[in-house]
């Protein structure tokens, strides 16, 4: 189950660690700063697609990313 509190909190923390601006993930996603915010804030939720993407960009389990697991790492 998508749980997004876990989501939102990730997605900014991964965000951080790479220190990343929301307009630079946008920009390296190709899409617009806010809604890289609204995701982090809860306000909308990513589409499944949109997840992939997120997993893809930083390396990790799309299981890691959407909180069913708590390892970061690909299997």
């Amino acid at each position: 189950m998508f749980r997004q509190e876990i989501f939102c909190e990730r997605l900014r923390t991964l965000r951080l660690s790479q220190n990343l601006t929301l307009e630079q993930l946008a920009n390296e996603l190709n899409l617009v700063k806010q809604t890289i915010g609204n995701w982090e804030k809860g306000i909308r939720t990513p589409s499944l697609e949109a997840s992939i993407t997120l997993a893809e960009y930083f390396n990790i389990s799309l299981d890691y990313l959407v909180g069913l697991s708590n390892s970061p790492k690909k299997r």
